[in-house]
């Protein structure tokens, strides 16, 4: 069995930004001892240099290995350069080889923009790196900030992946077994063929939707089974399953 944790939507700098709770978060994930992080963007607000070096200190204090990408806050202001300069690489690989598992994280920002894109280049470093764990039968993760199918109770649709559809495709056709993102604040798990959709809400921000809570999804691995909880602030754990 593997454990993976998956948080997102930090927004370090925001006025509703809450300390507390990401660091009453941060004990817990610590506790918890999962094999991995994955923060799928938006650590800060606006992008300025200092909400970084805010999120830095933060992001350090959590002990297990972590794989990071950006949301479309942290591209505001040229901060995808201070995100190289302070977390490296804006889309990377992490793979956890003792659990024969394989995470690929994918920056769909765009300077200064709400709307999310993954691109030629990027979509082959995908296509690359998921024909090399198929043919290895490693199970594969992608993580990125923008969803790619539509979330429910999220209002009018404008920020999918403008190339949504072409990596869509893509995903479905290499069989991957699970996409993690952030960015609309409401957790919620898609399944399409042998592949399961999950969304984080925000970890330590009051960007709410309705009576909801900041909150980070717990993934737990077996073989192939997945089975996803989501942990909100006020305590409560529930199932997140697809419908």
């Amino acid at each position: 069995m593997t454990k993976l944790v998956h948080i997102s939507d930090l927004h370090t700098g925001y006025a509703h930004f809450r300390e507390d709770i990401l660091l009453k978060t941060i004990e817990e994930i610590n506790e918890m001892k999962p094999s991995a992080v994955i923060i799928t963007g938006d650590l800060t607000d606006h992008g300025f240099y200092n909400e970084f070096v805010q999120a830095k200190k933060y992001i350090d204090m959590i002990e297990p290995q972590k794989i990071i990408v950006p949301g479309n806050h942290d591209a505001r202001n040229i901060g995808d350069e201070v995100f190289e300069e302070l977390f490296g690489e804006r889309y990377s690989v992490l793979e956890l080889k003792n659990e024969a598992i394989k995470i690929i994280g994918l920056d769909s920002s765009e300077p200064d923009l709400g709307h999310g894109k993954i691109g030629r280049l990027q979509k082959r470093f995908m296509e690359d790196e998921l024909a090399d764990a198929n043919e290895r039968g490693l199970f594969t993760i992608i993580a990125l900030h923008h969803h790619i199918i539509s979330i429910p109770h999220t209002g009018r649709e404008r920020n999918t992946l403008s190339d949504a559809g072409d990596i869509l495709l893509s995903l479905i056709q290499n069989n991957v077994n699970l996409v993690l993102s952030g960015h609309k604040h409401v957790p919620y798990a898609w399944k399409m063929n042998n592949t399961l959709f999950t969304t984080a809400g925000t970890v330590s921000s009051m960007k709410l939707r309705g009576n909801t809570h900041p909150s980070y999804n717990v993934i737990d691995i077996d073989n192939q089974y997945i089975e996803i909880t989501l942990h909100n602030s006020d305590g409560t754990i529930v199932p997140l399953t697809p419908p």
